[in-house]
């Protein structure tokens, strides 16, 4: 009898489940406190509570799936380590294309001649003695480095080249944006290297994490982690993509949810302490977005879910807007540590804050907000950066780590490098006043929220003196921006309003007037027209008012809380391999292979061989992603132009795809010999 775990490490909480392999059942579950310090205590004790219920010994574990929401959040709230890119035969321009500036955050960029021209051939030499002068500079003040050349997929010569440069020189890692992604556009895809550089410590601390506990308990099964199309893959080519782990958590939850509820067309949402994610399910299986990834604001050459990632969680900040005579509200994008789970690890300190404030009738902007150190790499930080970090020895407020109002730009600074996470109210705060949570101190959160109701709003009044009724007005803040992003979601996907913004469709006052059946000179009256699958441990106290909201059939499964971590262990690992072929003049024909340039005199031959060597390569990634018993696909997209009436060869794109069942640890018996 096979047994598989799967565990899922969100913002907020950390889920493992055990799953009985054969019957399609899970026997055991368990939720624990993501600790971001030491990400290993909180994968520790949600594991060991689930193997505990479920009564399975660690040693009949047969393989272990590992979903995550990291690095999803870490692009949605603009975090994520210092890196360097090296920018090879690009000019100034291409930086200001698909985000590349904004991406880089003011992170170091060297700019050197070289890269290739659409045919693979060399445009200019690369100048490696003065790259490496600069390297053994850069190389204390990043934590890595990503190398993007121009036609690099073409010809990765001039990437590799470098990469080899910069490991000897550095011993950083490093991302080359041609094992990324075969597509051309090369600011898209230097883009997509800076994001994997920048998550590559986050990522490779969330494995070490996970199998150092893993091995302390005596679990010796194979380590894969889930893709974000869904897929699988091993621990040891994550460490190297991490970028593919971007929408990991919620590629995890929709295979769960299909697994959950067998749904064949539904929109699944997911709500986590940072996030909520919505997908589409037709037939039972959800799209892929054929533009990339789009986490953040960045869109990325990464294969991944059709899916709709919105800054909402149950820990998001909490904004009131002063502008106006009667203010507003607005949550997220950013996550902050509630209030109420600070004071259930560091009571007195938040305690003895927050009624400190109480005592005075004047309303401070800081009052209620706290900040907390975490580990990371301080290299590029200014000196008033530095200055303020340490003093920041212990989680404390705000207020006593702020000298002048210069330093709250040091501040973001050190919280956008995830130096330091930020504390104060948020939905889950308020629902612990309202009695809807009470995991943690819900006497700190009505404190905080009382705080945060003496603020003035644009006429001079407080926004609220009432910690219940604010706390109401922020859950109900929170449905209205689910309701958005579901609408957002199903104008998106539904072909009728092709061409339209679902941004703006989903907040328009038709739409607002339809969903509450207006009743006027003009009658409005919509609902979704499909069910939600509504996953996430709040789900079932947050989502029915949404269910209500949008006139649609709320389905909430038992194992909602863990849908993830389930998904993560139900999965397939796929691979794919892509290349093109070239014609530069008559019966020539250039394969763009993984290991160079081969030339042939007709394009059948040509394609032939490239889909010979991309196989070889297809099966090569999947079995070091840890896949078994193959399958193998391939397809091929010809390009072609009329000449004379006669068609003729101008490109063709070549794709193998080799797939299959994770490979899973087999139990010896315990009368086998050696």
């Amino acid at each position: 009898m096979a047994h598989f775990l799967g565990v899922d490490t969100g913002g907020t909480y950390t889920d493992a489940v055990i799953v009985d392999e054969a019957a399609d059942l899970v026997i055991g579950k368990a939720k624990s406190l993501t600790t971001r310090v030491d990400l290993a205590l909180g994968i520790g004790r949600a594991v060991d509570a689930a193997l505990a219920q479920s009564g399975v010994a660690a040693k009949d574990v047969a393989l272990v799936s590992l979903s995550t929401t990291l690095a999803t959040n870490a692009l949605v709230e603009g975090q994520g380590g210092r890196v360097a890119l090296i920018f090879v035969g690009f000019d100034e321009g291409d930086l200001e294309r698909g985000g590349l500036i904004e991406a880089l955050k003011g992170d170091p960029v060297v700019k050197i001649a070289g890269g290739h021209s659409h045919a693979g051939t060399e445009v200019a030499a690369l100048d490696i003695a003065a790259l490496e002068i600069q390297l053994q500079k850069l190389g204390p003040q990043v934590m890595g480095f990503a190398v993007a050349a121009r036609f690099a997929t073409r010809n990765p010569a001039h990437e590799i080249a470098i990469r080899d440069l910069i490991r000897r020189v550095t011993e950083r890692p490093v991302t080359c944006s041609h094992e990324l992604s075969a597509q051309l556009n090369g600011p898209k895809r230097a883009l997509t290297a800076v994001l994997n550089a920048r998550l590559i410590g986050m990522i490779d601390r969330l494995v070490a994490a996970c199998e150092r506990h893993l091995k302390s308990i005596g679990i010796t099964a194979p380590l894969m982690v889930v893709r974000g199309d869904g897929a699988l893959i091993s621990a040891a080519m994550v460490r190297e993509r991490p970028i593919e782990t971007i929408l990991s958590g919620p590629a995890a939850s929709i295979v769960g949810a299909r697994w959950l509820t067998g749904a064949k067309d539904a929109l699944v949402s997911d709500i986590g302490g940072t996030t909520t994610d919505v997908a589409l399910l037709r037939d039972g299986l959800p799209e892929i977005d054929p533009q990339g990834a789009r986490v953040g604001g960045f869109r990325t050459m990464v294969e991944a879910v059709a899916m709709r990632t919105s800054g909402l969680g149950g820990d998001s900040e909490v904004h009131l807007i002063t502008e106006g005579l009667t203010g507003g509200m607005r949550l997220g994008p950013r996550r902050l540590i509630p209030v109420s789970l600070l004071a259930s690890e560091h009571g007195a300190m938040v305690h003895a804050a927050l009624d400190k404030a109480l005592s005075s009738d004047k309303a401070g902007e800081m009052d209620g907000r706290f900040v907390v150190p975490m580990p990371g790499q301080t290299g590029g930080l200014s000196p008033r950066e530095l200055t303020v970090l340490a003093r920041i020895t212990a989680p404390m407020p705000m207020a006593q780590v702020l000298t002048t109002r210069l330093e709250i730009a040091a501040l973001e600074r050190l919280v956008a490098r995830g130096l330091v996470m930020m504390a104060g109210v948020t939905p889950s705060d308020a629902s612990h006043v309202l009695g809807g949570l009470d995991a943690w101190d819900g006497v700190a959160a009505a404190k905080a929220v009382e705080l945060l109701g003496r603020r003035r709003n644009g006429s001079g009044e407080r926004f609220s003196t009432d910690a219940t009724a604010l706390a109401q007005g922020i859950v109900h803040q929170l449905t209205t921006q689910t309701v958005e992003c579901l609408l957002e979601a199903a104008f998106d996907e539904d072909p009728g309003f092709a061409g339209e913004s679902p941004e703006v469709l989903a907040r328009h006052a038709l739409t607002r007037a339809a969903l509450g059946r207006h009743r006027g000179v003009i009658e409005f009256t919509a609902r979704l027209g499909v069910p939600v699958i509504g996953l996430g441990a709040s789900a079932p106290y947050y989502y029915g008012a949404v269910g209500k909201r949008l006139g649609c059939e709320m389905i909430l499964p038992e194992h909602a809380g863990v849908a993830n971590a389930i998904g993560a262990v139900v999965g397939q690992v796929s691979q794919r391999a892509t290349a093109i072929v070239t014609s530069s003049g008559v019966g020539r024909f250039t394969a763009h292979l993984p290991d160079g340039l081969q030339t042939f005199n007709n394009p059948e031959a040509a394609m032939a061989a490239t889909e010979a060597a991309l196989t070889i390569e297809a099966v090569r990634r999947a079995k070091h992603a840890g896949a078994e018993d193959l399958r193998i696909t391939a397809a091929r997209d010809l390009r072609s132009a009329s000449v004379e009436g006669q068609p003729m060869f101008v490109e063709a794109t070549i794709s193998v795809t080799a797939s299959g069942r994770p490979r899973v640890a087999h139990a010896v018996p315990e009368d086998a010999t050696l």
